[in-house]
């Protein structure tokens, strides 16, 4: 079993499958388990600078898919969340979401409700290729900010 792990761990090494390793760990950062990715893309450019515009490009990408996921399992969850239909707190979110539509979306970056608003969005079946081109802008400029304050404070 630890020759197994030795060699997945080889697998991922940064810098050799960094932007590899960068789309798992943004994939999996943006379905409903908890992990961030922003340490990864930061590593990733410190090691490489040149890497900059591909990390972010495969960050977002990896990112926007798991949004993506994260929506169809919303889309599919339709008795689990039926249980919660009647609590003030739910309608009144759903209103809200129902109100702003596929634009909320563009939140999807925020720690802790970004992942599950993708989920919910998904839920109320709002419509897929808008909600994932929000989902998309929202984790680019994420990236782009968070990755260019992070190489300005740390970089050097």
């Amino acid at each position: 079993m630890e020759a197994w792990i030795d060699s997945l761990l080889h697998l991922l090494a940064l810098p050799k499958y960094g932007l590899s390793s960068l789309f798992v760990v943004s994939f999996v950062s943006a379905t409903l388990l908890p992990l961030g990715s922003e340490a990864a893309v930061f590593g990733l450019v410190s090691l490489n600078p040149e890497l900059f515009w591909s990390a972010i490009g495969v960050a977002t990408l990896g990112n926007t898919l798991g949004g993506a996921l994260t929506w169809a399992m919303g889309l599919a969850s339709h008795k689990v969340v039926d249980r919660y239909q009647h609590s003030k707190h739910h309608l009144r979110a759903l209103d809200w979401l129902k109100r702003i539509g596929p634009k909320a979306c563009l939140l999807s970056w925020l720690p802790l409700v970004g992942d599950p608003l993708c989920a919910v969005a998904g839920w109320l079946a709002l419509p897929f290729w808008p909600c994932l081109a929000y989902m998309a802008i929202g984790k680019l400029a994420r990236y782009v900010l968070m990755t260019a304050a992070l190489v300005g404070v740390f970089g050097r």
